[in-house]
């Protein structure tokens, strides 16, 4: 409904504003999932409001670039464990992320491992929310 095509020149382009704000929603989502779970977890934390912006922007470019190339690097053992490997990705993949923002501190991949987990459950039911405003 959002989207409509329009020409330009020879080329049609596909007008995806609804979409773009969707995005930035689901951002903004995270980094408040983000600072929710830097409250109640001991061993995660960050600073500020703009660094768990940050973090939820780079979780995001992480996941999209350097999770697919973890998994495939891994497959075996993803295959031997039934895909639990996964859930250690996830934590390789949160502190990397540590690694790179200076604001944001994990105390150790099993810290990881559980942010990961409730990250992932805290995301869940705030997409869903997102997709019930329609």
């Amino acid at each position: 409904m959002g989207r409509f095509f329009y020409e330009f020149g020879s080329f049609y382009y596909i007008y995806t504003k609804p979409l773009q704000m969707k995005t930035l929603l689901k951002v903004l989502l995270t980094a408040v999932a983000v600072m929710i779970l830097a409250y109640v977890l001991p061993g995660v934390g960050v600073d500020s409001y703009v660094s768990a912006l940050i973090v939820a922007v780079v979780l995001g470019l992480l996941r999209a670039i350097v999770k697919p190339i973890l998994v495939v690097l891994t497959l075996p053992v993803t295959i031997v464990t039934l895909g639990l490997f996964l859930l250690v990705i996830n934590a390789i993949v949160v502190l990397i992320a540590d690694y790179f923002i200076s604001g944001f501190s994990v105390d150790g991949i099993l810290w990881a491992l559980i942010f990961s987990l409730l990250l992932s459950f805290l995301q869940s039911i705030l997409y869903s929310m997102l997709d019930k405003e329609k």
